[in-house]
């Protein structure tokens, strides 16, 4: 069988190969849902060598490769690959850190499937090659057997300040750091990592033997991380530069505002922003009874959204005991969460409300909730984003008898960063203005990049605008 492209040849004998096994991705273990849905340990239990081995020689190491265009930190995907092949694993992950701070977090929690993967010749006519698992085993070899990303050997002696040690920050730093600058992280929590601590589940991404651990390996290029400091409050950012001798400022707060629909109740006990829900599960253990601060645990909740976030939170309800309902209100088609998301959280018994949108939060005497209010809605023309527009349904409210209910839908950057910097220019949403580019913004030897320009996003996005950052900031300090 022989399919063309403008890009390759696939050329498949079909008396030397079987053709179904070099169309179908390797299979990856996963706890069984009943299980898992129980405990806080990783769902995905990723390849060994030799299932690693056996996926990657199913990739035929294109000349032109689309897989790489569609990565936002340009990683060299057929190298990488043809390394695990040959089973040499270390010179994989060498080719990963070239391009790549956080591979262990990239390989779990990227999109692949709507970016490298996405463009996979091989997913033309059959399944595209498990790049984010094959990424994810890299690193977590890698992690497993001490081998560590290559420290600079000269530095340039120059001082860079890097905001927030969420994927934006870790990455700027990282990149700066082999380029022989001297990089301080500020971290306004007590614990580095951001978004990779605070929002994302340990059942999506392991804490202690994956963040933490990616941490460190930013660490050993000799970032120095300190917390605790709130930029803007602690100190601001021209005081880093007048007073504290940074040459250059890297902005990576992220995005952590959470927005609410402003609807009637959305002020009742039991009404959590995702945020927070996430923050007090992942950062601060609440979901122990013993914590200082415990959360609430419902018996019925209601998680309003359809985004990776909204999946995170309704999981994490459904493992601390909860019947969790998803109430969204477009269909399944427009949901934006990742696929893989939206069939996990099936598989574990989540249930999903469709094309169903609130209209108030109900309360009891004492301003506890005890339900939601909703109407039922149907897909009109498309709207801005591409999707369908939601239009209700006239005489279809109906009541959802919940306890708790998790907003999930959006967030923004604080202000208080850009209401405290001299010439730093923010839109009407309050993000900070950046060129794309190579982060630039309104202020002399200011950078920004990730959450904190564009709003909400990924990870993998926030670590792209990372790297642009450092690249922007080493060709300015290098004219100068």
């Amino acid at each position: 069988m022989i399919h063309t492209t403008a890009d390759a040849v696939i050329a498949i004998d079909s008396d030397q190969e079987d053709v179904m096994d070099v169309l179908k991705k390797v299979p990856v273990r996963e706890q069984d849902p009943k299980v898992r849905a129980c405990n806080f340990d990783e769902v995905c239990l990723g390849y060994n060598k030799e299932e690693a081995m056996e996926e990657a020689s199913r990739c035929i190491n294109c000349k032109n490769a689309q897989c790489m265009k569609g990565c936002p930190v340009a990683i060299n995907i057929p190298a990488f690959i043809e390394q695990v092949k040959l089973g040499d694993i270390k010179k994989a992950y060498d080719v990963i850190s070239e391009s790549s701070s956080l591979p262990a977090v990239c390989g779990r929690v990227c999109p692949q499937e709507s970016q490298c993967e996405g463009k996979c010749i091989r997913g033309i006519k059959g399944e595209p090659i498990s790049i984010g698992k094959l990424e994810r085993f890299v690193a977590d070899y890698a992690s497993q057997n001490g081998i560590k990303p290559q420290a600079p050997t000269v530095k340039n002696g120059k001082k860079v300040a890097v905001i927030g040690s969420g994927p934006a920050g870790l990455t700027c730093a990282g990149d700066l750091a082999k380029m022989g600058y001297d990089v301080t992280i500020f971290e306004a929590l007590h614990e580095a990592g951001g978004v990779l601590v605070y929002g994302i589940p340990e059942f999506r991404l392991p804490k202690k033997d994956v963040v933490a651990k990616e941490i460190e390996n930013v660490k050993s290029l000799g970032v120095k991380i300190e917390t605790n400091v709130i930029i803007g409050k602690s100190i601001t950012i021209d005081e880093l530069m007048e007073d504290e001798g940074f040459e250059a400022v890297f902005i990576g707060s992220g995005a952590g505002l959470p927005k609410f629909m402003g609807i009637p109740g959305e002020t009742a006990n039991g009404v959590f922003s995702a945020n927070e829900y996430l923050t007090r599960s992942n950062l601060m253990k609440a979901f122990d009874e013993k914590s200082p601060t415990p959360i609430k645990r419902g018996k019925k909740v209601a998680v309003v959204g359809g985004g990776n976030v909204a999946m995170d939170a309704a999981r994490t309800a459904l493992r601390l005991g909860s019947e969790v309902h998803i109430v969204y209100r477009r269909s399944e088609e427009e949901l934006p969460a990742r696929v893989e998301e939206v069939h996990h959280a099936k598989e574990e018994g989540i249930i999903f409300d469709l094309l169903t949108n609130p209209v108030e939060i109900l309360t009891d005497e004492n301003g506890w909730v005890k339900g939601i209010r909703c109407v039922k809605m149907e897909l009109g023309e498309p709207d801005a984003s591409g999707r369908r527009r939601p239009v209700e349904v006239k005489g279809s409210e109906f009541d959802i008898e919940v306890d708790t209910v998790i907003m999930s839908l959006g967030t923004s950057p604080n202000p208080l960063i850009s209401s405290t910097t001299i010439g730093l220019d923010v839109n009407n949403r309050k993000c900070i203005i950046a060129n794309e580019e190579d982060g630039k913004t309104s202020k002399d030897g200011v950078y920004a990049g990730g959450d904190a320009v564009t709003g909400a996003a990924t990870v993998i996005l926030a670590m792209g605008a990372g790297k642009a950052g450092a690249k922007g900031i080493d060709e300015f300090l290098s004219s100068k």
